[in-house]
């Protein structure tokens, strides 16, 4: 392997498939690359390029180890892992947020004259997640003790069956909380993808990483704009 080939980390998924786009439009090889197959390596030894295919929630692990230079992955997976990467661009796309949710016959009980709902009411309670480290640091931020409860899917079971008292979840249009009953009552952050690098990779293979950061905002860029102009039409 050539010192400056570029090991690059992608996500299994559509947040991969949109990454694999991105890429296209950049000019890196992408022929054959696929995330939701078995193969996990791929190699571009005439580019200098190469892929990791890996869950969403392992890309900053192999990023602030060294196993890859750059990775894409979501805002999401990035806080919980809490890894030392270098965040480098807001790539905008696989837009999320994250949200405390309850029952919505619980909101309407404890509703004040606004709708709005406090987490006050919810000191010393239970909440189930899949994000257990943006779950707890929130909820202390808002003066909230809980106790944490992590689990790995159907996150929204939770309080139908007395395990926890509310979640904490990512929603893109809210249908999965609404068909289970629950609504969101604080808003934690939005998410989207992220370009992340690697801190040494980062100082010595500088130039030819620069080219492609630059790329990358360029038509992040792009895209965006083309996307206000469409919603002014």
């Amino acid at each position: 392997m050539k010192a400056d080939t570029l090991t690059i980390a992608l996500p299994k998924g559509k947040l991969g498939t949109d990454a694999i786009e991105l890429l296209q439009k950049a000019g890196y090889p992408v022929e054959s690359l696929e995330t939701d197959s078995r193969k996990l390596f791929f190699a571009y030894p005439e580019e200098n390029v190469n892929y990791i295919i890996c869950r969403p929630t392992d890309v900053p692990t192999y990023v602030d180890y060294g196993a890859a230079d750059l990775g894409i992955v979501g805002k999401d997976s990035l806080v919980e892992s809490n890894k030392d990467v270098f965040e480098l661009v807001d790539l905008k796309f696989g837009a999320c947020r994250f949200v405390v949710a309850i029952p919505k016959k619980r909101a309407e009980e404890l509703a004040d004259e606004q709708g709005h709902v406090s987490l006050s009411h919810f000191n010393h309670t239970r909440v189930a997640t899949k994000f257990p480290r943006v779950a707890d640091v929130f909820l202390r931020d808002q003066g909230v003790q809980v106790e944490v409860i992590k689990l790995h899917g159907n996150i929204e079971l939770a309080p139908k069956v007395n395990l926890s008292e509310m979640i904490v979840d990512i929603v893109s249009s809210g249908a999965t909380l609404k068909e289970n009953d629950l609504v969101p009552i604080a808003e934690i952050f939005s998410a989207s993808a992220r370009l992340i690098a690697n801190r040494v990779s980062y100082r010595i293979k500088h130039e030819r990483m620069q080219e492609l950061i630059e790329k990358m905002r360029a038509l992040t860029k792009e895209e965006t704009e083309s996307g206000d102009q469409n919603n002014r039409c």
